[in-house]
């Protein structure tokens, strides 16, 4: 081949490549960095930003026969690795807080309040139904969810929606603050909570997750996987007669489910699905969602402690959402930054676990709701 064969050649590989891919594989190297350097949620973005670099070079989920787009087929399209995801989540959760204060159930739901307004709020800016559900997912805060509702609603737009959903998730720290300050006084962060008196058993435990699967499903079919795989998880742990499975499912498998999902949500962000209105408008929902979901939680929580004649720390309603155990450490920390002897952790963790039931209850939900309206 001489010279100018191979000039051609290369001119014909890179057929179809324009300023789009170039800036899309920018996208790509700065959540790589974000992941890196800032080491916001680096688990998961620096696998996406890899996909997207090279859905970018021709190797996308999109692309016949491609090895990404066999990911894609046997990871997304089937929801697998959203549901191992889920186990791995159910075997690091101990539900024991929430069972012992039932009543953080409450900031659970309340914490779900900014999925179904981002929902609204969609439909009002055009979306369709199916795409306005997956973008009011992403107030969920939790990426599994959120992917597995935008996987089976709106496929064009799990990009976008996964990269909203896991990027608001890291910055937790920096985005609910400023509300959390803003919302409570000095006061009602000062607030000590007595710690539940209830020895939560044995056999509580273990039927809990049973319990809530079996009800669920009757009640949420379309939650019923999500619901199934988070209570798996949690029975290997709480059964203590398979370690083995509980570790794996803690470690190796969440790992590599979270490994090739990344890869193959990155590699759904070509220039041509990702750069466009609707892209900026999941993000600007999505973080819209987000804060409503935090107001309403301390709202919540504001109007618990005045019900308890000050019994309820206000900030344990920030941690509704599901980010779990993110959400509930920033609640106890920021108590802590007003009275270091003030711990609230424990409830933290009770509405934070409630917020992780109830964010996948709402995706069912969103599912059932959106198919009885077409």
């Amino acid at each position: 081949m001489d010279l100018s064969q191979l000039f051609t050649s290369l001119l014909d590989s890179m057929q179809g490549f324009y300023w789009g891919n170039i800036l899309m594989i920018l996208v790509g190297c700065v959540l790589i960095y974000l992941a890196i350097v800032k080491e916001y949620e680096p688990v998961l973005l620096l696998p996406i930003g890899f996909g997207c670099i090279l859905a970018n070079l021709g190797m996308s989920a999109y692309q016949e026969g491609g090895f990404m787009q066999v990911i894609y087929k046997a990871g997304i399209e089937t929801e697998l690795f959203p549901l191992l995801i889920f186990i791995g989540v159910g075997a690091m959760i101990d539900f024991r807080p929430l069972l012992a204060q039932p009543r953080m159930v409450l900031l659970g739901a309340a914490g779900q309040f900014g999925i179904y307004a981002g929902l609204i709020l969609a439909t009002l800016l055009g979306f369709n139904i199916n795409e306005a559900a997956a973008i009011g997912s992403i107030g969920a805060i939790d990426g599994p969810t959120a992917i597995f509702v935008a996987s089976k609603l709106a496929p064009e737009l799990l990009g976008p929606i996964a990269v909203a959903a896991y990027s608001y998730m890291s910055l937790i720290p920096i985005i609910q603050p400023p509300i959390m300050r803003l919302m409570t006084t000095r006061k009602e962060r000062l607030i000590r909570m007595d710690y539940a008196a209830v020895d939560v058993s044995k056999r509580a435990v273990i039927v809990f997750p049973i319990l809530v699967t079996i009800i669920v499903s009757l009640l949420a079919p379309t939650a019923a996987p999500l619901i199934a795989a988070l209570m798996l998880g949690n029975v290997l742990r709480e059964a203590s007669v398979v370690d083995r499975l509980s570790k794996s499912a803690q470690n190796e498998i969440i790992n590599i489910a979270t490994l090739f999902l990344g890869l193959a949500i990155g590699a759904t962000m070509t220039a041509e699905s990702f750069l466009n209105w609707k892209t900026l408008g999941v993000l600007a929902l999505g973080l819209l969602a987000f804060v409503i979901d935090t107001v309403a939680g301390l709202s919540f929580g504001k109007l618990m402690s005045v019900i308890t004649k000050g019994k309820i720390n206000p900030l344990i309603g920030a941690c509704g959402i599901s980010a779990f155990p993110m959400a509930g450490r920033l609640s106890a920390k920021m108590a802590q930054e007003e009275d270091f002897e003030n711990f609230i952790l424990m409830h933290a963790m009770g509405a934070n676990t409630a917020g992780q039931l109830g964010s996948v209850i709402a995706g069912g939900l969103l599912i059932t709701l959106t198919m009885a309206s077409i």
